[in-house]
């Protein structure tokens, strides 16, 4: 059996693994944990000054897809992210860089 964990929220800190920002564009407002918007899986993730370079290529971490959402509740009809939940980064061109780091999350609201 899966165990719960803590749901992520609009405010927490997520990096990408080279030390970009992810900036996060929530889909929805009205469920809020510790004031801020639940995140689901379907939100935006935009990763912003990532350095990572393979030799003379900039090749930065822009996006984040996410896997291992919440699978018991749903928040307007959609997985909410866990502190479980895998985000990985890719680059522009789809290639896959690393995962999320996270830190700042809250911790009164679990799930699975």
């Amino acid at each position: 059996m899966k165990m719960a964990a803590p749901l992520l929220q609009f405010g927490c800190t997520l990096m990408c693994p080279h030390s970009g920002q992810v900036q996060v564009i929530p889909s929805q407002t009205q469920v809020l944990l510790s004031g801020q918007a639940a995140l689901l899986a379907a939100d935006t993730f935009l990763v912003v000054g990532c350095p990572f370079s393979v030799g003379p290529k900039y090749q930065p971490c822009v996006t984040v897809m996410w896997s291992a959402p919440a699978t018991q509740v749903k928040i307007a009809g959609q997985a909410p992210l866990l502190q479980s939940s895998i985000g990985l980064c890719k680059s522009g061109e789809g290639i896959p860089q690393g995962t999320v780091i996270m830190t700042g999350v809250q911790t009164k609201v679990m799930a699975q």
